[in-house]
This record gives C-alpha cells, sequence and structure tokens, in this order.
C-alpha cells in the first residue's frame, strides 16, 4: 500500500531516480528492483563498466539507460542524468548509489518530506550514522572533513555531506554552471545550490556496509586531492565573492537604516562580540595589505568566533573613495611616531613609487592608524551596542 502512495507521489511531484552506476554487477541487481517496487521512473547510467553490468541491464530495456563507451567519472553521469531528466519534463531526481550502501525503502522519506516541504527549492541529503561499527573509519573521517568544509563556505552545518543518497531540484539546478566531473561534483554542487538559496539539508536514512560486496572506486590520494583543490577555490570564492555578495545584497534588500539595525544593533550577540568585530574590520582594514582585507578578516572572524558581518562590513574603512585620506593620514602618522619631516603634499598626484620611496613611514604609520582607530571605534561602538541593548530590554519590559 505505501509502494502505491509512494509511485502516485512521485508521480504527481514529477520526480524520477536516477541510478548512476560502474562495475556494480554484485548489487547493482538488487538496487534497481528495490527502486522499481516504488517507481518506474528510473534512469540509469552505465559510467563505462568493464563487468557484467551492461549484460544485467539487457533485463531492463524498458527504462530510461544511458551508456558511456568509457568511464567519464560520477559527475557526468549525474550531470548528463539530469540532463535527460530535464528532458523527459521531470522537476525532480532522486539519486541512488548502486553499490548498495543505501536501502531502496528510504525512498518515501524523500518524497513525504519533500510534499510536506512548504518551500519547495529543496535539495535534500539522506544523512547516514556514520558512527556505526560497520562504518569504515576513513569514510567516517572523510565525510567528517566534507561537512566542515561545507559549513566553512555556506554557513550550514549538515550531518552528512557525502551521502549519495540525494533528492535534487534539477530544474533549479540547470541555473548553476559546473566543472567537476567526478566525485568532487556532490560537493560543488550542493555549495553552489546553497550559494543560489536552494535549502540544502539532512534527512536521516540507513546504510549498510557489506565489505563482501560492496565495491568503491573512491581513490585516496587523486580523488582526495582533486576534493582538496575544489574546496580551497570554493573557500576562495566564498571570501572574495560570496560572503561580500550577501552583505550587499541585504543592504540593497533592507536599506541602509535598516540594515544596520538589524545586522548591528539588533544581532544577539553581545556587546563585547560585536564591538571586538567592529575593532578587528577597521584594524585590518587600515593595514597596509590591499588586496587580502577580505580574506584575512573573515578568515580571522571565523577563527576568533567573531561577527562575520560586521567585522567584513567594518573592513570596507579603507574603501576605494577613502583611500587617499587612509595613506595621507597614515603618512602622517608614520612622520610623528618616527620623528620624521618628510613632505607629502595630499594635493599633487600620489604615485605608487612615492609611497615606496617612503615605504618605513608609511607602513609603521598605517598601523599605528589601523591600532588607534580599531581601538576608538572599538569602544564607540561598544557603548553605543550596550545603550541599543538596555534599550531594547526596557522596551521588552515595558
Amino acid at each position: 500500500m505505501e509502494e502505491t502512495v509512494t509511485k502516485h507521489k512521485l508521480n504527481s511531484l514529477n520526480c524520477c531516480v536516477i541510478v548512476p552506476t560502474y562495475n556494480n554487477e554484485k548489487t547493482l541487481e538488487r538496487v534497481l528492483n528495490g527502486v522499481l517496487k516504488h517507481t518506474e521512473n528510473l534512469i540509469i547510467v552505465n559510467d563505462g563498466s568493464t563487468d557484467s553490468t551492461a549484460h544485467i541491464l539487457k533485463t531492463y530495456t524498458s527504462l530510461e539507460q544511458i551508456h558511456f563507451t568509457e568511464n567519464k567519472g560520477k559527475g557526468k553521469a549525474l550531470r548528463a542524468a539530469f540532463k535527460h531528466a530535464e528532458s523527459l519534463g521531470y522537476h525532480y531526481a532522486l539519486t541512488i548509489d548502486s553499490d548498495g550502501q543505501h536501502f531502496p525503502e528510504d525512498i518515501p522519506i524523500f518524497i513525504n518530506t519533500l510534499e510536506a516541504s512548504e518551500d519547495k527549492n529543496l535539495l535534500l541529503i539522506g544523512a547516514r550514522n556514520m558512527d556505526q561499527d560497520s562504518v569504515p573509519k576513513k569514510s567516517s573521517f572523510g565525510n567528517k572533513f566534507s561537512n566542515f568544509w561545507f559549513w566553512a563556505e555556506t554557513g550550514i552545518k549538515l550531518q552528512d555531506t557525502q551521502s549519495g543518497f540525494r533528492l535534487y531540484p534539477i530544474e533549479q539546478l540547470k541555473k548553476l554552471k559546473f566543472f567537476t566531473s567526478k566525485f568532487e561534483f556532490e560537493i560543488e554542487v550542493i555549495v553552489k545550490a546553497a550559494w543560489q538559496d536552494i535549502n540544502v539539508r539532512n534527512i536521516p536514512i540507513q546504510v549498510l556496509y557489506d565489505e563482501t560486496e560492496r565495491v568503491s572506486h573512491f581513490r585516496p590520494f587523486k580523488d582526495f586531492t582533486r576534493i582538496s583543490i575544489l574546496n580551497t577555490w570554493l573557500v576562495i570564492l566564498t571570501l572574495l565573492y560570496i560572503k561580500p555578495r550577501n552583505v550587499f545584497r541585504a543592504l540593497k534588500k533592507k536599506g541602509f537604516k535598516r540594515f544596520i539595525v538589524e545586522n548591528f544593533l539588533g544581532i544577539n550577540d553581545s556587546a563585547e562580540k560585536k564591538a571586538l568585530s567592529v575593532a578587528l574590520g577597521v584594524f585590518i582594514g587600515l593595514t597596509p595589505l590591499w588586496g587580502f582585507h577580505t580574506v584575512i578578516v573573515i578568515f580571522l572572524a571565523l577563527t576568533f568566533k567573531l561577527n562575520k558581518t560586521i567585522a567584513f562590513i567594518s573592513s570596507n574603512v579603507s574603501m576605494p573613495p577613502l583611500i587617499p585620506f587612509v595613506i595621507y593620514g597614515s603618512f602622517k602618522i608614520g612622520n610623528f611616531v618616527l620623528g620624521e619631516n618628510v613632505t607629502f603634499n595630499f594635493t599633487d598626484n600620489a604615485t605608487s613609487s612615492d609611497i615606496l620611496n617612503h615605504l618605513k613611514i608609511y607602513i609603521v604609520g598605517s598601523l599605528s592608524l589601523a591600532v588607534i582607530s580599531s581601538v576608538v571605534l572599538g569602544l564607540l561602538c561598544y557603548f553605543i551596542f550596550l545603550l541599543f541593548t538596555k534599550k531594547k530590554g526596557t522596551e521588552a519590559h515595558g
């Protein structure tokens, strides 16, 4: 009865199931038969298998099949399947690995969650219990490692980011550009989906690690290297583009006054934490680390668990229109601190060679200006945040 209901829901939600497979002859048939109990909306991608996979698939000729003549990688297999599913009119696609670790019986969990969700812009990842004894330690570690980087890149904490049992909103994914082709695609797709405000979250599923049947094609050195390179690039994009983009989007949407009230004054962080975030941002923004301010301030805010938004905005104290004033002020303070009397006429067009000729004065002055400004503005903001917090508390009790 439940299987019939699930089949009806899959049809009404325009959802299919995708099974990518590569040399999983021991478990493929069991997985396919398990899926067929719930739906015939099934797309199989044979990623250049060299075992008996092609022979097994001859008994499923009524199903949609994609065959690669050579192994191209899981990412390429999934992207081809998504494109084919879209051409068939599907809006969602469930992906399930063919190595036998997933249970097709869990398909209703995904479908019921999607049906019950008001936000249909949803990407669901099946969360496996990676702490059970049957799970290899390297798989458990790899998953935790992946979870950390996903959080660093999106701010979203998940229990499992590597599970291949997923529900994808393929209509939304077609708006995104992907560059990876192998296992790392499953990281790229969820990070970029989260960046585009697709709701990425976990739902609990079962998992089976049977080493007598399961064949893993993960190459520890090659694939870990590819994943590490991808995460490095995604972190750089996060710091240099995604975080600033999100701040400016919020500023544009809310307007300056509302943004300041909600994102500065109204944040639930303590006055001390917010003031330290301002001080950090101002200090980094005034240092002579041009081109690296955003990366450094976000990294330090994460390291010291300060407010990333406040720190980033405060670091823009040296935005382009203010740069000449920052350089001039740094030079004057450097003269004072070092007891020099080198002239620097602001009315002249200061060139990079002018700055380099007096590099010592400029660096000392900029660091001094950074320290003084961060202390003064940090203390000033602390009292402002403190007053606002007390005012909110008074109004709440009034």
